[in-house]
């Protein structure tokens, strides 16, 4: 019994149930790094999204605005299939409201300006991006952001100007919110890696392929690849101790494992983050890890370095809320218990590999409503498979009837032999990420969209690359060859510089040509 009650005792603590502890400086903390992550975030549709959702980009959010009100001619039944503020308008006047107030909400948010409606702006502007750009949507990153930002709405203190929010303290269900978010993250993170059965975890070769087939490898992630493999179980170790070990110890291991798991995913995040370029996802990950942290631990951690204890335990005014009983705190507990259960729900789906079909309504249409839709009870199950090779598509075109090819070059993807990929990290380029994915995974025809563009000689397109290889005469024919690439054993990368082995293995699709209408039309 006193093994049970000690348990319990733990869970209630982590759970912030336990009323000797509060949240002011990390909740503080917590906030302004969200809010610098969302300014990147919507940084990065602003810079990309008259290209990908514009009246002339590839994928117009007006078409699909169009084409999903000929099929759900219901308005709330359209809304739920594809919540966005589009509905109320689609034209570039509303895209440029929609990025730029998020942006703005963003800095309000890192400025500490309203805190709660600075997040229900980003989570509500952002989803309307999602919703409606779904050839572009990054699942993972998306989903955290989104998830991260609906929660964070419950966490945050109210007024205008709310400093450290001593008025209103963090209530006991946000803190169990957003730290079961974070252990979700965790758990299933590992668990996903066991239960899918991929078999390079299983046999210690996982690291021999993550590298190499990862979006951008930076240049510490092609000397990690080359490291003795002895190394690499050592990544695996630290992998599995971050994502099943540490949520353990958050839990159950009181403030001095909640430190030592803090240590264990800070290691392994930043370790992702210095050797791959996963957009935000990481950096929001180690932002997130701040959730298990208290104001008594801050301020014996600076009573151990000697620093003053600005992070102590503020007054007993500024104690956990106490209002436990009153109709908010049961709706807000209601709210976030179902959407815990939803998102656990879809994790054991994904990883028994579930399917929707002969579940009942009343458990599919919620899962449905929550994750697919809003994105906001979602499966985090990142690394459980690999792409089978690093195939990528390149665009190259001609301007003399075929006899010379020029390349448009990519920012942030492998192509020159010679050539590793820059640190972009926590930036995401939506747009060469998903031309990776489309290569493997055939999405609707983004590629030779994108080349019948390029014909066209559509600028937004062509700004999307790292410059216009045709400033004399525009191209009237447009090629899309697929390559494979290996990285180069040390050796060689010494020898002669190249840190990709780059061998043709076809054409993704017949060449686009200009026709005499001056419509790219894919040749025959």
């Amino acid at each position: 019994m006193g093994v049970h009650r000690f348990l319990w005792r733990q869970l209630k603590d982590f759970s912030g149930f336990g009323g000797g502890a509060t949240y002011l400086l990390p909740r503080w903390i917590l906030l302004r790094c969200v809010g610098a992550i969302f300014v990147i975030v919507f940084a990065g549709i602003i810079d990309e999204s008259k290209a990908l959702i514009g009246a002339r980009g590839i994928c117009p959010v007006a078409d699909f605005c169009t084409a999903l009100l000929k099929v759900f001619p219901n308005p709330a039944e359209r809304f739920l299939r594809a919540p966005s503020l589009f509905w109320i308008s689609s034209g570039p006047g509303m895209i440029a409201f929609l990025e730029w107030g998020g942006l703005l909400a963003a800095v309000a948010l890192v400025l500490n300006l309203w805190p709660r409606m600075a997040l229900f702006c980003c989570w509500a502007f952002f989803l309307s991006f999602v919703s409606t750009w779904q050839l572009f949507t990054s699942s993972i990153d998306d989903q955290l952001m989104l998830e991260t930002g609906l929660l964070f709405i419950v966490l945050a203190p109210s007024g205008l100007r709310p400093g450290l929010g001593a008025a209103s303290p963090p209530l006991p269900i946000a803190v169990f919110a957003v730290r079961w978010l974070l252990y979700r993250i965790m758990l299933e993170s590992g668990l996903c890696k066991i239960l899918l059965g991929e078999t390079h975890w299983r046999n210690f070769t996982v690291m021999k392929v993550l590298y190499e087939t990862s979006p951008s490898p930076t240049i510490l992630g092609y000397y990690d690849h080359l490291l003795p493999d002895a190394y690499h179980v050592f990544e695996i170790a630290l992998t599995f101790a971050a994502e099943l070990a540490a949520p353990v110890l958050a839990v159950f291991g009181g403030r001095r494992g909640r430190w030592i798991a803090i240590g264990l995913w800070t290691a392994f995040q930043a370790g992702i983050q210095l050797t791959l370029n996963f957009g935000w996802l990481n950096t929001a990950a180690l932002a997130l890890g701040l959730v298990f942290l208290d104001d008594q631990m801050l301020a014996a951690a600076a009573a151990r370095v000697g620093l003053p204890r600005r992070a102590g335990a503020p007054a007993p005014a500024a104690g956990p809320a106490k209002a436990s009983s009153t109709w908010r705190v049961r709706v807000l507990s209601t709210l976030v218990a179902a959407q815990f259960i939803v998102a656990a729900y879809t994790f054991i789906r994904a990883c028994t590999r579930t399917t929707e079909h002969g579940i009942p309504h009343a458990v599919s249409r919620p899962v449905e409503f929550l994750s697919m839709n809003f994105k906001s009870a979602n499966a985090y199950i990142p690394f459980a498979g690999f792409a089978p090779a690093k195939d990528e598509v390149e665009f190259t075109g001609s301007n003399d009837g075929g006899r010379t090819w020029r390349t448009y070059g990519f920012r942030f993807k492998p192509q020159s032999e010679g050539r590793m990929l820059p640190f972009v990290a926590p930036w995401f380029p939506r747009f060469e990420a998903t031309l990776q994915l489309a290569v493997f995974y055939p999405l609707p025809p983004i590629i030779t969209t994108v080349a019948r563009l390029l014909v066209q000689r559509n600028p937004d397109v062509t700004g999307l690359f790292a410059s216009d290889p045709f400033p004399d005469r525009p191209p009237t024919i447009i090629r899309m060859p697929v390559y494979h690439f290996t990285f180069t054993d040390l050796e060689t990368q010494r020898r002669t510089g190249r840190f990709w082995n780059k061998t043709y293995i076809g054409d993704y699709a017949p060449p686009v040509s200009l026709e005499r209408d001056g419509q790219g039309a894919v040749g025959r």
